[in-house]
């Protein structure tokens, strides 16, 4: 398994784009899309580590994220394009797709747009786009992550519910995230701007997501404060070929949460 300092490079139409690469060489690789203001270096090492065990998991930061050259799309479609040309560059044929918050919402693109890159598809904690009825965010979302800088404790209100126990595994988690060394820069303001055009302006895939035929596992935690799990529910009984999980005592972070039991989640679902 590779460590924080060995930083691949890959050369596309959209600038030099950063990626790492884990687990052993061979059988199809499972491609990892980042959340909103996140790089590839705010994913739970114990996480990477259990999903990378027995299969090639690739992460990368998207045009001009992170240690990524480039500039932000200014679309939902744009960051799914960069994907594409990603893995195309990497010389890759069929991939499978973890995409989490905002990296679920580019792979639902992403799936949509080049269907016969993706195998089998990953949807965590995220939603097929605006949803007028059912619960909503908590209102204390939006002012939070438009926050120049998110504290500890602005991460747990967001990813975890207010509980002993989840709250203990958030502070467990951030503190694994933070430790790794050689981290690289953070989202830029600009760069952060560029993803908040981009979401405010996708339209979602929900009148769609029928074409979604692929096999689909759709996960999230019962108590998301940000992406509520009814949207993932949505999303489930649209896609023809569908799971949906749900955690309990979990939220938005659900899969640094519950590492070991969403890990074997995705590998039986990946080896069906």
């Amino acid at each position: 398994m590779s460590d924080i300092f060995s930083i691949n490079w890959l050369e596309t139409p959209h600038g030099r784009l950063a990626w790492h690469d884990d687990g052993p060489k061979g059988g199809t690789p499972l491609i990892l899309l980042q959340r909103f203001r996140g790089t590839m270096d705010d994913w739970d090492p114990d996480f990477i580590a259990a999903i990378s065990r027995t299969r090639r998991v690739i992460r990368f930061d998207n045009a001009g994220i992170g240690r990524s050259e480039g500039t932000v799309p200014d679309s939902v479609s744009g960051m799914a394009a960069v994907a594409a040309d990603f893995i195309r560059h990497l010389g890759l044929g069929e991939v499978d797709v973890l995409g989490w918050s905002l990296g679920g919402v580019v792979a639902q693109q992403f799936a949509l747009d080049f269907p016969k890159l993706v195998r089998r598809l990953i949807v965590a904690g995220s939603s097929p786009g605006p949803v007028a009825e059912g619960p909503q965010q908590h209102p204390r979302v939006p002012q939070i992550m438009t926050k120049g800088e998110n504290d500890a404790e602005d991460f747990l209100f967001l990813f975890y519910p207010e509980t002993e126990t989840a709250i203990s595994s958030g502070r467990a988690s951030l503190a694994r995230i933070m430790a790794q060394p050689g981290r690289g820069p953070k989202v830029s303001p600009v760069s952060f701007m560029g993803q908040v055009k981009a979401v405010s302006g996708w339209p979602g895939i929900l009148d769609r997501a029928e074409n979604l035929k692929l096999p689909l596992l759709v996960a999230n935690g019962a108590h998301d404060v940000m992406l509520p799990a009814y949207r993932s529910y949505l999303l489930s009984q649209r896609a023809p070929n569908a799971k949906l999980v749900l955690y309990p005592d979990a939220g938005h972070a659900f899969l640094f949460q519950h590492i070991q039991d969403f890990a074997a989640e995705i590998g039986r679902f990946l080896e069906a």
